[in-house]
């Protein structure tokens, strides 16, 4: 059974990686290793940690993985079955929002651990943003996010532009050679959110879409990033079922922006304000309220601000 994990493994590999010739490397060397009998007796999930490991010492990609599969996608092999068993996770975590809240002193904050595709979440991104439309300023934090869809980054981001011309990002496709570029969206559900302040708080753990949504707003100069340098993987992935319990992740595409030409790979987004992540929000928040003490008009709201500041550090 391992032989065959491993080579149904590196067959994927050397077809799907965006980057062939370092596929081609990282073969070569899991092949000699296997050969020396360096996978022999490991389990499944043995197995995957050691594959993992010799695949970053060739490629050092974060988003190559073989690793065991969740729970509940294991009777999932097709990719009709697949898709509707991640719809119906999306579905169980109510598409990656955590938390919805308007903060003392009219402060909008969003808890959000994954970015959802667009065509599975649009409604609840929309009903989410619905909710923070009238705040003064608006914290996003992404401390706990592990990633998602493009798509779903240019959905939520769009919300921070005023029409359909800003220029967010590009991925090129290592299958077709092709690069598509992403813009903000011409419509949206609701309002936006323009001329108020916009917080994103990262951490170490940040990672993948949700990073792409930190590069997005910092490269467009829309949002302060507060926090810890993110975890460093810009490669866009497809998850490749090698057994009902095992898989593999395989980058294949990247990212391109559009400001920067290059992205976020392996070094992570490094954020405006760098503190530790546990204190991230409290920064945040101050700042926040220190914005709504400066703009306000409400006299409720300038009382609510005025009482939160004190402990908002």
């Amino acid at each position: 059974m391992g032989d065959d994990l491993i080579e149904k493994a590196l067959g994927l590999l050397c077809d799907k990686y965006i980057f062939p010739e370092k596929a081609a490397e990282a073969a070569a060397v899991i092949r000699a290793k296997r050969a020396a009998g360096a996978y022999a007796d490991l389990g499944e999930a043995e197995l995957g940690e050691q594959l993992t490991a010799d695949l970053a010492e060739v490629c050092a990609d974060k988003h190559l993985r073989v690793r065991p599969r969740e729970e509940d996608l294991r009777e999932a092999l097709t990719e009709e079955q697949m898709i509707a068993a991640y719809v119906q996770q999306l579905r169980r975590n109510n598409h990656g929002i955590a938390r919805v809240e308007r903060l003392d002193g009219n402060v909008g904050y969003l808890d959000l651990r994954q970015i959802p595709d667009a065509s599975a979440g649009g409604r609840a991104i929309a009903a989410a943003m619905e909710l923070v439309t009238h705040t003064s300023a608006l914290i996003v934090d992404l401390r706990k996010n592990r990633g998602g869809a493009p798509n779903g980054v240019i959905f939520w981001t769009s919300y921070f532009f005023p029409d359909d011309e800003t220029h967010l990002n590009d991925i090129y496709d290592g299958a077709s050679g092709r690069t598509r570029q992403f813009w903000s969206l011409a419509h949206l559900p609701g309002e936006r959110y323009l001329d108020r302040p916009v917080y994103v708080l990262t951490s170490d753990v940040t990672f993948s879409a949700g990073e792409e949504f930190c590069y997005n707003l910092q490269t467009q100069k829309r949002a302060t990033l507060i926090g810890a340098t993110t975890r460093g993987g810009a490669h866009p992935t497809e998850f490749f079922p090698l057994s009902a319990t095992m898989e593999i992740t395989v980058p294949i595409a990247r990212a391109v922006n559009p400001v920067t030409g290059t992205n976020w790979e392996g070094i992570g987004v490094v954020p405006d304000v760098e503190v530790p992540a546990g204190e991230a929000f409290g920064y945040a928040y101050e700042k926040a309220l220190r914005h709504v003490l400066a703009t306000g008009t409400s006299a409720t709201v300038l009382e609510e601000a005025r009482a939160a500041l004190p402990a908002s550090g």
